[in-house]
């Protein structure tokens, strides 16, 4: 898409930003927002200390982000082909603003981090996460920039600089913690959002449509003249239909379940591995960020991007079911291994997998719900993303029934999620050539 600012303004309207400054400005939204997923995850020893936190309670307070940022995918990402992207991601960082600011008031204001807190400091984090569902708005906001024909190259680029956002968090905030102290820390996060949501504010532009939408244009006129000056997908008018239509498809409550495992325990995990290995391993906090950090979150964050190439060759199907046969070996190796390197390989297996589903999922989306694509994302990708709410409390649930093993043995939960999982890809390989064999007798016929 080309702008062209001069024949906008000589027909009275003005018409600002690029397809380029689009995908910058939708990646540095998701980017700033998205790192809410390690918010607790690595200064849970430090909360679990002062507070004196069960498993259950520390499982949930990890989680808390996830909550938030999952649900508010599906209205936030509907609400984009409203008004464009830039007022739904403004909203998001209010809340997360809010939520922020909260908890470093508490951490700055209080003389010691009180059990009595614990209430607080759960609901700003259900706040603070609000940024996570940055993903659901910044997905439409580029592509609106954007040709068919360029899709898939921007949106890998979108999600796979905006995924790198909770591993460079969990490496940096035990360092941050150790150079400044816990509120010291959260401070520079608070002050590190207000910066990006300003940037965000200040550069920031939604494609052509919207902006004359937003000059009171009317809807046939708005993409006659945005349609000048490049763009080729509107929004349909439907989006709540088509989360329905969606719905009532049973191959996307399949596709679902699979998103659940993995990005709902990418979500998960990113938070609950710093606690892993700090409590079953006795590391510092620094060494614990850089085993979640990079051995995790960000080997999957990276490793999504050559599952999408894998999908591309190999199909979907039979990706997703390597994907989940890496996510059974890594949580395998996690429930019954008694030394460090054992439990290293299953931490890097599964985040191969997970990163490698990730793609995989998407891959098939369009595939098996080709009549509500938008709908079938928005009810995947929200949906399947609370997993990284609900894994974490359950995880920390075994702690309290089995002690230190409990650490281990929670992960034989993956163990059957994953058998889950690798049961519905053979279904979607054995529809696959059920859709193939139609498709031929069809063509015969």
């Amino acid at each position: 898409m080309q702008a062209s600012i001069t024949e906008s303004q000589a027909n009275g309207y003005r018409l600002q930003g690029t397809p380029r400054g689009g995908l910058i400005m939708g990646t540095w939204g998701f980017f700033v927002g998205f790192a809410a997923v390690a918010l607790y995850g690595p200064a849970a020893v430090f909360f679990q200390g002062h507070m004196h936190l069960s498993g259950l309670a520390l499982g949930f307070l990890v989680a808390a982000p996830q909550l938030t940022g999952s649900l508010f995918r599906i209205p936030f990402g509907a609400w984009v082909d409203r008004v464009g992207g830039r007022l739904p991601m403004l909203t998001l960082y209010g809340f997360s603003l809010v939520g922020m600011w909260g908890l470093v008031f508490i951490l700055v204001t209080a003389k010691s981090i009180d059990p009595a807190l614990y209430p607080l400091v759960l609901f700003f984090g259900f706040l603070s996460g609000c940024g996570v569902a940055s993903f659901s708005v910044g997905i439409p906001q580029v592509s609106y920039w954007y040709p068919q024909r360029q899709q898939g190259r921007v949106l890998g680029a979108y999600g796979g600089i905006g995924n790198l956002a909770p591993g460079l968090f969990t490496l940096a905030l035990p360092l941050a913690i150790k150079a400044w102290g816990l509120a010291g820390s959260y401070l520079a996060w608070l002050l590190f959002l207000l910066v990006g949501a300003a940037v965000y504010g200040i550069f920031a532009r939604d494609a052509y449509y919207f902006q004359l939408r937003g000059q009171n244009v009317s809807p046939e006129k708005s993409r006659e003249i945005a349609g000048r000056h490049g763009e080729e997908l509107f929004p349909t008018g439907a989006v709540w239909q088509a989360v329905v239509t969606a719905a009532e498809n049973p191959r996307t409550w399949g596709l679902t379940v699979l998103y659940f495992v993995s990005f709902g325990g990418f979500l998960a995990l990113t938070a609950w591995f710093p606690t892993y290995w700090v409590n079953l391993y006795h590391m510092t906090i620094v060494e614990a960020g850089l085993l979640g950090g990079i051995g995790f979150s960000l080997l999957a964050a990276v490793i999504r991007i050559y599952g999408g190439a894998l999908s591309e060759r190999l199909g979907g199907e039979r990706t997703a079911l390597l994907a989940y046969t890496g996510v059974l070996v890594g949580a395998l190796l996690l429930t019954f291994s008694v030394s460090f390197y054992g439990s290293l390989a299953g931490e890097l297996a599964i985040a191969l997998g997970m990163g490698i589903g990730n793609a995989a999922v998407f891959k098939m989306v369009p595939k098996y719900v080709p009549e509500a694509v938008g709908g079938a994302s928005g009810f995947v990708g929200g949906f399947g993303a609370t997993g990284g709410f609900i894994i974490p409390p359950f995880l920390g649930a075994v702690v309290d029934a089995l002690g230190l093993h409990g650490y281990a043995g929670g992960f034989f939960a993956y163990v059957i999620l994953a058998l889950v999982a690798i049961g519905i890809s053979w279904g979607f390989i054995r529809a696959d050539k059920g859709d193939t064999r139609n498709a031929l007798h069809g063509g015969a016929a």
